[in-house]
This record gives structure tokens, sequence and C-alpha cells, in this order.
């Protein structure tokens, strides 16, 4: 198991900054045990590392007030937007103020004849989603969770779109960035594309905290499709599924969605959900364009799908019908956990080459059988992303160990397949000990920059190097 190890506290900076922030920020500095440990709260079996202090800013001059405070006395920022992160982004290893964006949740702008909005990081897709509705525009990347998405830059997340749309580093344009320093930079403009200098906003998605706090994002926007329909198809064993989704890929099939739920994870579906769906391997999918376009993909998709065995295939445009499908698609993580009542979920991602990911997830299926574990897979698997929960008794060394052998070997097994060791989860403490066998002497280089941009390493210390 990863161990969240402790790095050197600056005792005497750590309180010379919590009596100028609470001098500033009054309540909106907190310091109880509770919300302290709230916020080193990481969704996983990684131990809690709480901050000594978190600390609520309302605007970007706030965000550089505490940052230039924290420069000064070489004190930790940790960025916190939701709290919904799976590899200990928000842990404190060395202390440190955790600073809460919830409170900056605005949209700025919505420039609907650009297709792109600015809005500050606390706001949530959700919100933005809703905010949009009446416009005819919507945000595609949707990871399941009610993110914040300044969270989700930070951490480049994905989803169940991304097959369609992509992900976070394909839809932000322009960030704006708290610098290591205090110093307030934006990244870029609004315009589609630019060929000005260093690509700044590609190198702070992804960096999770760890070069600078996110106080503005401009996103690209989507029209909301004419028509959108969703299917649902059962496959004998997943390796069918899974090659029905390469012939979709291969085949141009331009589909929104697709995602793969094994037998364990239709099991929790229906009982979890209250579903009735035929307990094999299935396939949900989406489809977006006109009306006429979705019937003939979800045709075509059909006659992919009886190739590898597919039954039951149905398509619907009801509304009700597809909100009922997703809803129990987004529920998995909750409905899994009552396979095993009692025990905790320790979920693992990896992302591997379309052609290779009817191997690497039957491989991991057949590696948790061996191991005696339970391990429902869900997938987002037309990028070939697809996620492990293992469910597991914490006060049970042995399935402790197997699960720590087996998120190991999974990483490794993507890794040597031309994959990475993370789709959508991000580094933070959990995945470290496999960047460097998956990127090699690029760390290097990686090092390099965290060292000019932070060099006292205040900006979320002990997260991806």
């Amino acid at each position: 198991m990863v161990q969240a190890t402790a790095l050197p506290r600056n005792e005497v900076g750590i309180e010379t900054v919590l009596g100028i922030l609470k001098q500033r920020f009054g309540d909106r500095l907190q310091t109880g045990q509770s919300i302290r440990e709230q916020h080193g709260h990481t969704t996983t079996w990684i131990v809690n590392q709480s901050p000594d202090a978190v600390v609520f800013p309302e605007s970007t001059a706030e965000v550089s007030e505490i940052v230039k405070a924290c420069a000064a006395h070489k004190v930790p920022v940790i960025p916190f937007g939701t709290g919904t992160s799976l590899e200990g982004h928000v842990n404190a290893p060395a202390g440190g103020i955790s600073v809460d964006l919830s409170q900056m949740n605005q949209i700025l702008t919505v420039n609907s004849e650009d297709l792109d909005c600015v809005i500050q990081p606390g706001v949530t897709r959700e919100q933005l989603n809703t905010h949009l509705r009446d416009q005819g525009l919507f945000f595609p990347i949707d990871p399941g969770a009610n993110a914040s998405l300044g969270g989700m830059a930070s951490t480049r997340a994905s989803g169940t779109n991304a097959v369609r749309y992509g992900t976070m580093k394909d839809n932000v344009l322009a960030l704006e960035v708290v610098m290591p320093d205090g110093e307030v930079i934006r990244t870029a403009q609004r315009a589609k594309k630019s060929s000005a200098g260093y690509d700044l906003t590609r190198l702070m998605i992804g960096s999770e905290g760890t070069l600078g706090l996110i106080t503005e994002v401009t996103l690209k926007l989507q029209g909301i499709p004419e028509a959108i329909s969703s299917a649902r198809c059962s496959f004998p064993t997943v390796d069918a599924a899974c090659r029905a989704v390469m012939m979709t890929i291969q085949f141009g099939i331009p589909v929104a969605r697709i995602e793969m739920l094994d037998v364990q994870s239709v099991q929790a579906a229906n009982a979890y959900s209250k579903l009735s769906l035929p307990e094999t391997p299935l396939l949900l999918l989406e489809f977006h364009g006109s009306e006429a376009g979705v019937v003939e993909q979800a045709e075509t998709f059909g006659s992919i799908a009886e190739d590898f065995g597919g039954v039951d295939f149905e398509a619907t445009t009801s509304t009700e019908e597809r909100n009922k499908l997703w809803q129990a698609r987004h529920d998995m993580y909750w409905a899994s956990l009552q396979l095993r009542p009692g025990a905790s979920g320790i979920s693992t991602d990896v992302c591997v080459p379309i052609s290779r990911l009817a191997e690497c997830v039957t491989a991991a299926q057949d590696k948790v059988a061996e191991l005696g574990l339970m391990g429902p897979t869900v997938g987002h698997v037309g990028d070939g992303n697809f996620h492990t929960l293992l469910l597991i008794d914490m006060e049970n060394q042995d399935e402790k160990a197997k699960a720590d052998e087996f998120v190991g070997w999974l990483n490794d097994m993507a890794i040597s397949m031309d994959g990475t060791c993370t789709g959508e989860h991000g580094i933070g403490q959990g995945k470290r000990p496999y960047l460097i066998k998956e990127l090699g002497a690029a760390t290097t280089y990686m090092k390099a920059i965290k060292a000019a941009l932070d060099p006292d390493n205040i900006m979320n210390p002990g997260k991806i190097l």
C-alpha cells in the first residue's frame, strides 16, 4: 500500500502564517479538527494528512494574498475543490494551509456566439450546465462526481463523454493562475488557437496544484444536440463487449459515450437502482446528432454488437429512460459497495490503446479472481480507460496486501501495453511510484520545471513527484 509519508514541517512559518491569515480573514480561516480532517480526506486507503488550517477566499486577489504570505514564510499551500479526488491530492504531508475555493463559484461570462465561458474554479459541472441550459449550450466533460471545474482542470479530468468530446485538456482555452510567489498570470486569451509562446495552459492542466492555484477557467462549450439516443446491449463475456467497442471505434461511429459494466457491476446496478438488466456484461451507449443521425448510429452499432454475440439491444430517445440508465452508471461506486456491506472501496484506473483493451480488462478480471478478491469493473471503454473497484475489509491485512499487489500489477501491465497508470484519476500520492516507470527520464524535466517555478516547494508538496 502506498504510504503517505510525512514531510518536514516548518513549525515557525506555519504559526506565523496562521496569525497573519487569522487577522486578515477572521472566521473565513478555520482550524477546527473536523474541518481540517475533511480537507485532508482522500476517499481512498491513503492515510488522512490534515492541513493546519482551511481558508475560504472569495477572489483572485485574496488567493494571491494567501500565497504571498505562505511564500514569504515557506508554508505549504494545498488547493481544495470539492474533495472528490482519489489519489491523496488534497493531503497535507507537511502541514500548511488548505485553500478551499468553493466560495469562488461565480459564472463570470458566457460568450454564446463564441461557444465559450469564463468561470471561477469553485463552479461545479452541474451548476454550469444548469446555467447554460436555456442558452442551448452545455459543457461535456462528465467525470461522474459533481466536481469543481477548477479541480477538474487541475487533475486533467475525463469521464463518460471523453470518447467524443475529449478531456479537460481539450476543453480549456485559458487559465488565470496564482503562481508560487503570489503573482497572477493569464496563460492565454479566448482565441480558439494560438502559436504564442509556451503552452502554459496545458502545463497547468493536470499539474494538481503543484505549480500554481487556478482562479479562473475559460472553457469551450458545445451546442446541445438536436437529438440524443441511448442504447444498451448485453454480451456473453467482457472480452466480447470490449471487442465490440474496438470495432465501433474503428468503424468511425461518432459515439458520444460508451461504457462497460461487468457482471458484478450489473448485479449491483440492478439492486441499487432498481433495474432489471440481464446479468451479463453490458455496454451503455449514447449518440448525439440529428434525429435521423442518432437512429442510424444506433442501428449500425446494433449490427456490430450482433457480430460479437450482443443480445437484448435496446435504444431509446426518451429523456426519462436515458436519465435512469446514466444515473445508474453514475451511482456505480455506491451500488458496488452494497455487494459487500461494510467493505471499503479502493478504486484504481488505467488506460490502454483501444486495441489492447479486451486483453487488459480480461487479464485484470482474472487477476482479481486469482487473488480471491471482489472487484467489479466499469470503464469509459471508448477511449480504453477502465476502473476496478476492490471491495476490501480494511481490518484484514492479507486482503490489503493482495489489493496492493493487484494495484501495482495492473499499473505495470497497463504501462507494458503502452498505456498509462492513470487515465483520469491523476498521480497525487497514490500513483507516484509508477510515474517514473511510465515516463522515465521525462520526470527529470518535470522536476526541473517544478524547481524553477516553485523553488521552495510550497505548492501542494509531495504530489506527483
